[in-house]
């Protein structure tokens, strides 16, 4: 832990920990407020913050984890490629190296030096997925050979140096993108949003002093790291593991993919071992390990160990939690690849981490965990060209499911895990693109796993392209359904089809990339329903009738599972039938 030169007391500590807070918030509001494409507007795929000079988070807004969690690693990518080595006054870099630091390559990171009195002291930034960067496919793109297929590639780059606008850079900017005029208007309004947030840093420095403010962000994080050491510190020693199989890369079917996630707990610290996870894959779905394994890794346990809505107190949030956590994954393999590897598609296999993070630390932990999540994204990207010429492109995520957890339901039709994205409001795509929405509702094909707790439901939702076009989509679990855990059953998995206007349907992989598509076609997406939690037997038979009234739930699975004995038009459950019924389920 750091030593503050300065103890400040706890009224001026809480009141700057606000002002951090409210300033990471500012920062994201006006980055999604001003921006024009979906992705960032409505989903709000982006995270923003302040630094100190040693890259340390002070401060993160309420947004997506995995973009505020892995700017530290972007401004470690931009110190060592910063293209005239110094920072000044006025600069603005634009940075999204995949291995320099960045998550992956459509989030660009935009970072402005925060000096005082004409000193360096600090750093604003942001991150936010944008919509297409001149990659092989618009959008998203999963085939291809290497980092090079993945669009432009920023390392260190000035947009503006000393106050004045690269020109050269905008302009190759401008040039290189299927959706230029959206795609400099969102990195606009990031660069007024990094701007605001070293503004408001030197308006707090100037109310309370800077050894001040930066003693009070030492004490958070060394607070942040208390907390998280003491909740680890509860967790018996010893060595958990789990693991799961990850689809296909994307390019070879017929190959799943091995993820084996290995949790070391010693004291107050923890080591987080991906060793036995499968090699690097020959097409983008790899992941950065400095600016998404790592990231996942502290999100994780962020989660699980942190939670606001079940912790005593609410724990800031910046550096302190990322330290007593070491994460380890051999250079080569899926989730530390070789340069020069494409690791674009990088985020089902986070998801997936983090699930089996949760699987393996249920047998200590079997208050706090969850059962199995959907624990992927589907996100895909529809396009096409206009009459005019000129492309259109639009970046979906679709919601998945938790698992039943020890005291509720898994929640519904949500992103989970280290997803934090809304939805696109289906009048705002109908008003833009050539495409209309069919069906968006609960998936009702399959139900959720059974427990004391279900598991939550997934989404099914029917995209209708208008025109001509291509889609790729990166989703996964469409072979390993989430898990169930004590006693409750496995969830569903996911899957994906494609209907031709004349009404033929095939059924699609969980990843492809730059399909052709017809006017009328029509792609389906069925997310994974979530795990059971805990003996199906110990479930109110009110519960079980409410699912079956609600179509969660048929009565022969009512009967069968649950051990309930339904009568759905009298909406009303038979308890001596089903007082029996459970005797003859019940183990012996």
């Amino acid at each position: 832990m750091t030593k503050s030169a300065v103890d400040v007391d706890p009224i001026t500590l809480q009141v700057i920990r606000g002002a951090f807070e409210t300033i990471a918030e500012e920062m994201g509001h006006v980055l999604y407020r001003m921006s024009f494409s979906s992705i960032i507007r409505e989903s709000q795929d982006l995270g923003a913050g302040l630094f100190d000079l040693n890259f340390n988070t002070l401060c993160e807004s309420e947004s997506t984890p995995m973009h505020i969690g892995s700017i530290p690693a972007y401004l470690r990518g931009i110190g060592e490629t910063l293209e005239d080595g110094t920072w000044h006054e006025g600069d603005v870099v634009v940075h999204n190296h995949p291995y320099y630091g960045s998550s992956h390559t459509p989030d660009l990171a935009v970072v402005v030096p925060v000096f005082l009195d004409g000193r360096l002291i600090g750093f604003a930034g942001n991150t936010a997925h944008h919509v297409d960067i001149g990659a092989a496919t618009p959008g998203l793109i999963i085939d291809v050979p290497d980092v090079f297929a993945e669009g432009m590639l920023f390392a260190g780059t000035k947009l503006y140096r000393k106050g004045e606008p690269n020109t050269a850079i905008w302009n190759y900017i401008r040039r290189n993108s299927r959706a230029a005029q959206q795609l400099v208007a969102d990195i606009e309004a990031q660069v007024a949003s990094a701007r605001l947030g070293a503004r408001r840093f030197v308006e707090l420095i100037g109310k309370y002093g800077e050894e001040t403010v930066f003693a009070a962000a030492n004490q958070l994080m060394d607070y942040a790291e208390r907390m998280m050491r003491q909740k680890i510190a509860a967790i018996p020693d010893g060595e958990y593991s789990a693991e799961g199989w990850l689809d296909d890369d994307g390019r070879n079917r017929d190959r799943r993919l091995k993820v084996k996630v290995t949790v070391r707990v010693a004291g107050d610290g923890l080591e987080v071992d991906l060793t036995g996870s499968a090699d690097q894959t020959p097409t983008a779905y790899n992941v950065p390990f400095e600016g998404s394994t790592k990231v996942a890794a502290y999100a994780a346990f962020r989660k699980i160990l942190l939670d606001t809505a079940t912790s005593e107190s609410r724990v800031p949030s910046n550096e302190g939690s990322f330290r007593p956590i070491t994460v380890t994954a051999p250079l080569g393999s899926i989730y530390n690849p070789r340069f020069p590897a494409s690791a674009e598609a990088r985020f089902t296999q986070c998801n997936r981490m983090i699930d089996l993070i949760i699987r393996a630390l249920a047998p200590v932990l079997p208050e706090t965990i969850i059962a199995g999540s959907s624990a992927s994204i589907s996100f895909a990207a529809y396009s096409g060209v206009r009459p005019s010429g000129d492309y259109w492109v639009f970046l979906e995520v679709n919601e998945g499911a938790y698992g039943g957890r020890p005291r509720s339901d898994g929640p519904d039709s949500i992103d989970n895990l280290m997803a934090n994205t809304r939805n696109n409001p289906l009048e705002d795509l109908a008003m833009h693109i050539p495409m209309i929405c069919e069906r968006y509702e609960l998936r009702d094909d399959m139900p959720p796993g059974a427990g004391e707790f279900r598991g939550g439901i997934g989404v099914v939702k029917a995209q209708r392209m208008l025109a001509p076009g291509f889609i790729t989509h990166e989703s996964e679990r469409h072979t390993d359904a989430p898990w169930g855990i004590f006693g409750g059953t496995e969830g569903a998995v996911g899957r994906c089809t494609i209907h031709n206007g004349d009404g033929a349907a095939r059924d699609m992989p969980s990843k492809f990339s730059g399909l052709a598509v017809a006017a009328d076609d029509v792609m389906t997406y069925y997310s994974p329903n979530g795990g059971g939690y805990g003996d199906p037997l110990k479930r109110p038979p009110r519960k079980v009738l409410d699912d079956v009234l609600d179509g969660f739930c048929s009565v022969d699975r009512a009967r069968e599972v649950y051990g309930v004995i339904v009568d759905p038009e009298a909406e009303t459950v038979d308890m001596a039938a089903t007082e029996a019924a459970r005797k003859a389920l019940a183990p012996h």
